[in-house]
């Protein structure tokens, strides 16, 4: 049995088990999502029911398309339909152009009828989906209906590529059409199809099937299950299932950076092993070379058909850089790697300029407070194995006699423990020490202000987390964008700007514009860097102070005494 490995990235991924009959074969990787809808018109319209999925055989090793596809479904289709032939996704992928016909529509109605594929309720059918194309006699059709004997397509080389597909009337016209296909068109008729039926064309339909898991070269999707998707997500990541038929080793990498880390941090690397049973018998172990440094992690254990995060906690290098780090796992079956790329980047380079007295912001419009990516809390479970003992006795006779040989036929069983780990956060801005006319917490625009953040977590697994490292401060004078400040941590979960270069006290303090007008000045923080194995902790604060005049109001200007 093989091991797969899922890349962790700071949204972690999970894995969703399967439902399926005692008959079910393979292993279905899709998910599903939509919502109403809406009103149609006499020339643009879709009835729920027209449905069905193009079934397309694709090697697993190279992703080639290996058969002609399939469209199976429930109705009866007149031949004369318009359409786009016979292309799978992956076709379209490699650069395959959509061609429209109106003649010689092929299709097979199922002796085992299908489940509903696109919903009109806004209901998930994923599971009633992945039950239908794991059952055996569905998929001993399927390998007759392509021409592939049924071994051959179950025995781990290949896999099926589902896409959903509607039937529907758009602009008078009959057509049948995938979601990639359907995306490809709007594209070429400049979202006309969207502009009249973007209930179907860009929700229910590319939302019906889409992947938990990476796999032939698609992401797993992580955007929204209720709304319209974009022509680029469509042809990228929605409208597509995949049945694998083995434990096969799988690497699952997600776009561009699976981790962003800041300089000179300590941070958590996760990965997911699974794939036959680990116990003390028969272990697993992962590898992660980083920077020169190779780690092993031990002690992975979990039961058969589940899976366990291993990680490793490590020092970020004190310049910015692109990392990637080299996962091998060995253990029971096969061994794997992958590869996971880390950006390291330094927050401290862009701090505000010098303020001057003749700052001028006339056009200033506040902003609001962004919302930042904020997770305050985390959970993760590690398996723990214990032998259950089962003692037979397989004795023998010796010249008439029983000899007795107990022996322990006993398994491996499983308890699995939970851990969890809070972050907790806050903030406060105050007036400047050396600000002379500021009132409790209303002062004068020029002047600075000083901020102390805390911020600690709680955890139950504490050689599992890392306390919160990092604190970044935006400000509304530049939008809360453009100009940042990186906090220090002056003692243990205590953070403050850094020593100000342009204040003549060396203070740790932020000048605020001397053209700021009257009213909230709101800071907004980010903390950051709490790390644990399925990703990283954050906060996202305000505080406010009062600004009332400006710091001309404290000048005085009279003549010299003679």
């Amino acid at each position: 049995m093989g091991k797969r490995i899922l890349a962790f990235c700071l949204c972690v991924l999970l894995l969703c088990g399967l439902t399926g009959s005692a008959l079910a074969v393979g292993d279905g990787n899709i998910d599903s999502g939509g919502s109403g809808m809406g009103d149609g018109s006499s020339g643009n319209f879709w009835n729920p029911g027209m449905d069905g999925v193009r079934v397309t055989v694709v090697r697993s090793s190279d992703h080639a398309v290996v058969t002609t596809p399939i469209d199976l479904t429930n109705k009866t289709i007149t031949s004369s339909i318009y359409h786009f032939g016979k292309v799978s996704k992956k076709q379209y992928s490699n650069g395959l152009s959509l061609i429209a016909y109106q003649d010689s529509y092929t299709y097979y109605k199922p002796s085992q009828a299908l489940p509903t594929v696109i919903s009109s309720e806004g209901t998930n059918n994923a599971d009633a989906i992945k039950s239908y194309f794991t059952d055996e006699q569905v998929i001993r059709s399927i390998a007759s209906l392509v021409g592939m004997n049924y071994d051959v397509l179950i025995g781990g080389d290949y896999k099926l590529l589902l896409e959903p597909i509607a039937y529907y009337t758009f602009q008078g016209v009959y057509i049948a059409s995938t979601a990639t296909e359907a995306a490809m068109y709007d594209q070429m008729i400049s979202g006309s199809l969207r502009a009249w039926m973007v209930s179907l064309s860009h929700k229910n339909l590319p939302l019906a099937m889409f992947l938990e898991v990476s796999d032939l070269g698609y992401p797993a999707w992580t955007g929204s299950t209720t709304t319209p998707a974009t022509n680029d997500d469509i042809i990228s990541s929605l409208g597509v299932g995949v049945v694998r038929f083995e434990e096969e080793p799988e690497i699952t990498v997600p776009q561009a950076y699976d981790y962003q880390y800041r300089v000179n941090t300590e941070v958590i690397t996760s990965v997911y092993v699974s794939g036959g049973q680990s116990d003390p018998d028969n272990a697993t172990v992962v590898y992660f070379n980083i920077n020169g440094t190779r780690y092993s992690v031990g002690n992975i254990y979990y039961p058969d058909g589940d899976g366990q995060l291993a990680w490793v906690k490590w020092t970020t290098p004190d310049q910015p850089q692109t990392i990637e780090i080299e996962v091998s796992v060995s253990g029971p079956g096969d061994t794997e790697s992958a590869t996971i790329v880390c950006e390291i980047v330094d927050l401290d380079e862009n701090p505000p300029p010098n303020p001057v007295a003749d700052d001028r912001n006339n056009d200033f419009t506040e902003a609001d407070v962004p919302e930042r990516a904020v997770s305050t809390s985390a959970t993760w479970g590690v398996w723990t194995p214990w032998w259950q003992e089962y003692w037979v006795d397989r004795g023998y006779f010796v010249l008439g006699f029983w000899i007795s040989v107990w022996v322990d036929e006993g398994w491996w069983e499983f308890d699995y423990n939970q851990y969890e780990a809070t972050l907790t956060a806050s903030m406060d801005i105050t007036c400047d020490d050396e600000n002379p006319t500021a009132s409790g917490s209303t002062m004068k625009s020029g002047y600075g202000i000083n901020q102390t953040v805390t911020a600690s977590v709680s955890t139950t697994q504490s050689t599992a987390t890392t306390s919160p490292q990092n604190g970044v401060s935006y400000f509304p004078e530049f939008g809360y964008d453009t100009y940042w400040r990186l906090l220090e941590e002056t003692s243990s979960g205590k953070f403050q700007f850094q020593k100000n270069v342009y204040s003549t006290y060396q203070n740790r303090t932020h000048f605020t514009p001397i053209w700021y007008p009257d009213g909230s000045y709101t800071v907004n923080t980010w903390v950051i860097d709490c790390w644990t194995p399925v990703g990283m902790l954050s906060a996202n604060l305000t505080d406010s102070l009062t600004i009332h005049g400006s710091l001309w109001d404290d000048w005085h200007i009279a003549p010299l005494s003679p």
